[in-house]
C-alpha cells in the first residue's frame, strides 16, 4: 500500500492549482509518494507551489514538467529557494515539544519566512537566495543538541524521476 505525504496548506495554494506526485523510492523512502501543489505556467510547465516535506532536490518556485501519469519528471529551472527541514524528536514532557515548536515557530515569522507543518513535529522553511536565517539555525541547533532533533537541506541530493 503506498502512503501518501500531503499538503494541507501549501504556501502557494491559488484557485488554479494543480496536485502531481513525486515517487520518494529514489530516496530510500519506498511506498511512500509526495502529493505537490503546483502552479501552471503557459509554456506546459508548471511552478511548484508548496515547500516540499520529503523530495529532494525540489524547492517552492522551482519550473517542473509532468509525466503522462502526473508525476514530476523533470526540473526545467531552479529559483534557487532552498529547503531546510527538521524533523523534532517526540518527548515524554509535552512541554518540551510544544515549546521547541513555538521557538521555531517564532523564528521563522520573525525572519519572514514561509513554512509548512506536517504533523507537529515536522517542519519545511522556504529559504529564498540571499537569505541567511541565523537565528533560526540557532534555534534548530539547541533542538539537535538538546532534544535529538534532525535537520536537513532538501537539495543534499538531486531530483530524480523514476527511470
Amino acid at each position: 500500500m503506498t502512503e501518501f505525504i500531503v499538503h494541507d496548506d501549501p504556501v502557494g495554494r491559488t484557485q488554479s492549482n494543480y496536485i502531481a506526485r513525486a515517487d520518494l523510492a529514489r530516496f530510500g523512502l519506498d511506498g511512500q509518494m509526495e502529493q505537490l501543489w503546483l502552479k501552471p505556467l503557459n509554456d506546459g510547465t508548471f511552478s511548484v507551489a508548496c515547500i516540499p516535506f520529503r523530495v529532494y532536490g525540489l524547492a517552492l518556485g522551482d519550473r517542473v514538467l509532468l509525466s503522462a501519469d502526473d508525476s514530476i519528471s523533470e526540473v526545467v529551472e531552479f529559483s534557487r529557494h532552498r529547503v531546510l527541514r527538521m524533523l523534532l524528536m517526540p518527548s515524554p514532557d509535552p512541554t518540551r515539544l510544544t515549546g521547541a515548536t513555538a521557538r521555531i515557530k517564532h523564528e521563522i515569522d520573525a525572519a519572514g519566512l514561509l513554512s509548512e507543518w506536517s504533523g507537529d513535529r515536522h517542519v519545511a522553511v522556504d529559504v529564498p537566495p540571499r537569505t541567511t536565517p541565523s537565528q533560526l539555525f540557532a534555534v534548530m541547533e539547541r533542538e539537535v543538541a538538546e532534544a535529538g532533533a534532525f535537520w536537513e537541506w532538501a537539495d543534499a541530493m538531486p531530483f530524480s524521476a523514476p527511470g
